[in-house]
């Protein structure tokens, strides 16, 4: 809004001419619209949201949706969880939040919500990328690895969010740079995968990497539990192949549970907090 002065015209007299100011109103446009995908929402006041979201070119950040909960608004279901949308918004250096000022939608995820699984599945990769990203830490090969599982899951029915879930963890903690080396003993250095003394695994919640069986009895290491081989090839092979190129097809509940618990414990490490949605996840169908 800019005000500029209007002198009136003639008629007035000599040296008393009164000046005016005329006010122009231009178009409000956004600071920003980033590509983004929506992870949390929680209420604010009365009608308004914060939004946490993750955007491709700026990493996490968190806004304030001014009038989100009235029925007609300028986001629609643009901020439903996991939507995948063009964020405009705001954003100041002395605040911590942005200023959000509405969103065009790209894709929905509201088709998954029809199957139990997936939308469990959903809920974990909001909570795992809202509480392991930091804020405002550009970080566009994470925003790829959502795009890939939840393409992933819209591609495929019944059992396919095992396999997204899997894949997720695994390059969420490898991407955190949290991942250990899955075939050599973290106390010995032993190699786990050699073909002609092949050694078993286990992992526990106090430590960062795994162990062999050996290990494991000389340090009195109890309540732990073995990552298969099985589960170590598998995800051997999720770090060199893309999601929807993975080998094998009967995948369920039961397939690599070991390795996911393995990952939800690296992660819960991490972050210095236990995921609600974890649990979710291994609860019996």
């Amino acid at each position: 809004m800019t005000r500029f002065p209007a002198i009136t015209g003639p008629g007035q007299p000599s040296g008393k001419r009164q000046i005016n100011c005329v006010t122009l109103k231009f178009p409000r446009v956004p600071a920003r619209v980033s590509e983004a995908l929506v992870l949390r929402t929680y209420p604010l006041q009365e009608a308004d949201l914060v939004v946490s979201f993750l955007t491709r070119d700026q990493g996490k950040l968190r806004g304030v949706a001014k009038r989100a909960r009235r029925p007609k608004n300028a986001f629609g279901a643009g901020l439903e969880r996991l939507s995948h949308v063009r964020m405009a918004y705001f954003q100041r250096e002395t605040r911590e939040l942005v200023s959000l000022d509405g969103c065009e939608l790209i894709r929905s995820q509201f088709g998954l919500a029809s199957d139990y699984w997936a939308a469990v599945a959903l809920d974990y990769f909001a909570e795992v990328t809202d509480q392991m990203l930091p804020a405002a830490e550009p970080n566009e090969k994470f925003f790829r690895l959502l795009l890939a599982v939840l393409d992933y899951l819209r591609t495929t029915a019944g059992n396919g969010a095992w396999r997204a879930v899997a894949y997720f963890s695994l390059w969420a903690v490898r991407l955190s740079g949290w991942l250990p080396e899955l075939h050599v003993c973290l106390s010995c250095g032993s190699l786990l995968d050699d073909p002609e003394s092949p050694e078993r695994a286990f992992f526990s919640r106090d430590r960062a990497g795994v162990i062999c069986g050996h290990c494991r009895k000389a340090f009195g290491v109890g309540g732990g539990r073995e990552l298969s081989a099985e589960s170590r090839a598998i995800a051997a092979e999720m770090l060199c192949t893309p999601v929807t190129q993975l080998s094998g097809s009967a995948w369920n509940q039961a397939t690599a549970a070991d390795l996911r618990r393995f990952l939800v414990e690296q992660i819960e490490s991490h972050v210095e907090r236990r995921l609600v949605t974890a649990p979710l996840l291994e609860a019996a169908p």
